[in-house]
Formats: C-alpha cells, sequence, structure tokens
C-alpha cells in the first residue's frame, strides 16, 4: 500500500497554530479478547452479537465471522487467490468486500457468505463503512468516497484534512455516534472525522496498546480494525497479526493547536 510511512501525519509538523483546537485522546483497554495472530486483519465490523472480519495478502485473504468473547471463527470463506481482501461492510443482507488493486469487489450474502455478484471501480479499495444512507471507501488516499448502497456507484467525496492539510493514507473505517473513525496505515493513530466537511476533529492515539510481550517479530504488524457496537457503545480495535482485540474507552482529551504530537514508533 505504498512506502512505509515514518511519521504521523507529516501534515502535523506544519499545521497552523490558528483554527479550531483538535483534541488528542490517549486510550483505556476496558477488555482483552482473543484474536487470530494469523489474521491480516483489513476490514473489522460488529453486527447482532458477533464481529465479521476481513484479512488479506494474495493467497491467504478471507472472510470470517467471529465470536467476540473466545476469537472462534464460525464462518469462513477463502477470498479467490489472485485477490488481496481489503474492506468490508453490511447493508441489506448482503456483506460487500474490497479488493487492493483488482479494481474489483464482492458481493456475499451475508447469513452464509456465499457470493452472489461482483463490482467494479477505479483506483485503490482499501475499507468499507456505512451512515444509514450511505457506504464510505477509502482508497489509501486523502480521500473518501460515497457509494450508493443499491448500485455501489460512486456518488460524491470529501477529503480528509487536519488543520486544512490533506491526510494521506485513510485506511480502515468506522462510523461512530455520527462521526468517521478511521486508522491512519502505518501509524498508532486513529482520526475521528467531519462526514461532512472530512475536517478531523480529533485525534486517538493508541501507543503502546498491544505491549512489546505480545509482539513477535517478522509477524506481528500494524494497527488496523474499527468495530463498533451502537447498542452497547463498545469500540473496538485490533491490528494485522494481532493476538488481542481490544474494547477501548477514550480518556484525557488534550488540544493539539499547532503542535506536533508525539513521534510515532
Amino acid at each position: 500500500m505504498g512506502i512505509r510511512i515514518t511519521l504521523v501525519l507529516c501534515v502535523l509538523a506544519c499545521a497552523p497554530a490558528a483554527g479550531a483546537e483538535v483534541p488528542i485522546y490517549d486510550v483505556e483497554a476496558v477488555h482483552t479478547y482473543p484474536h487470530d495472530p494469523q489474521a491480516f486483519t483489513e476490514g473489522l465490523f460488529y453486527l447482532n452479537g458477533y464481529l465479521y472480519e476481513s484479512t488479506g495478502l494474495e493467497e491467504h485473504s478471507s472472510i470470517r465471522k467471529v465470536r467476540l468473547e473466545t476469537g472462534e471463527v464460525l464462518q469462513k470463506i477463502d477470498i479467490p487467490a489472485q485477490y488481496f481482501g481489503e474492506g468490508i461492510v453490511n447493508w441489506g443482507g448482503n456483506l460487500i468486500s474490497l479488493t487492493w488493486k483488482s479494481h474489483v469487489g464482492f458481493i456475499f450474502n451475508l447469513d452464509n457468505l456465499k457470493l452472489k455478484g461482483q463490482f467494479h471501480y477505479a483506483g485503490e479499495g482499501w475499507a468499507l463503512t456505512r451512515d444509514d444512507k450511505r457506504i464510505i471507501m477509502s482508497d489509501g488516499t486523502s480521500e473518501l468516497r460515497f457509494l450508493d448502497p443499491t448500485t455501489l456507484s460512486e456518488t460524491g467525496r470529501i477529503r480528509v484534512t487536519l488543520n486544512g492539510n490533506p491526510v494521506q493514507n485513510v485506511n480502515e473505517l468506522e462510523w461512530v455516534k455520527g462521526e468517521i473513525f478511521a486508522n491512519v496505515w502505518q501509524t498508532n493513530w486513529i482520526l475521528r472525522i467531519d462526514p461532512t466537511s472530512g475536517a478531523v476533529v480529533g485525534l486517538i492515539n493508541l501507543s503502546g496498546l498491544l505491549k512489546s510481550t505480545d509482539i513477535v517479530p517478522g509477524q506481528t504488524d500494524v494497527l488496523n480494525g474499527i468495530a463498533y457496537d451502537a447498542k452497547n457503545n463498545r469500540l473496538f480495535v485490533t491490528g494485522k497479526n494481532w493476538p488481542k482485540l481490544f474494547e477501548i474507552v477514550l480518556r484525557n482529551a488534550k488540544p493539539l493547536g499547532g503542535k506536533t504530537p508525539p513521534p510515532i514508533e
């Protein structure tokens, strides 16, 4: 997905001090659940008591229905070997999925994960989420696309900006209380995005969430994966090949102003 990003949102370093204060939040893990350390997580959502997860890498991509409490995979389908699986979202009894560079997405029956059809799009496919009217898609740039949930054709875009500067590598998405939460690829940050303007209205710092004792060199990869249980107001996060999935709450909001947040590991 491009050249490794070594700094968080390079725009932060040159962001002007003027303008609205953007808060930075730390997090507290209030529950920890098992997660398959072989799952290269690309997409995640919570629905009716279960997690739905997509994994990536050619010849290893899959979509699974997972029991939250135990990490048990209850249903699984493998994506054809030539595709690198990416984001997923549910809509109207379907599960919709993206692939990375193949310009093709798939439509599955949500109940049994049987393939129903496919669709096409320009550019790369990274992540999906939804509000009550639209599907929202990221493509690795600073832009988010809006898709018609019936035709899956593009209906509009917004640019994600922090203090007026575009934020690149916007990745996994989740709709949370009227905002879009988004991982920034290769960082430990989640953005809180205004879905109307694209402006970042908050930054969530997850550095140190996965302890060093849980990291396997050469296997454990970056933070990626956000799911929200709206009924019970629970926010979940995990990462690629992480052995754990966390329920988190936001703590200690501090203003960003024109400052640069702590460096990314």
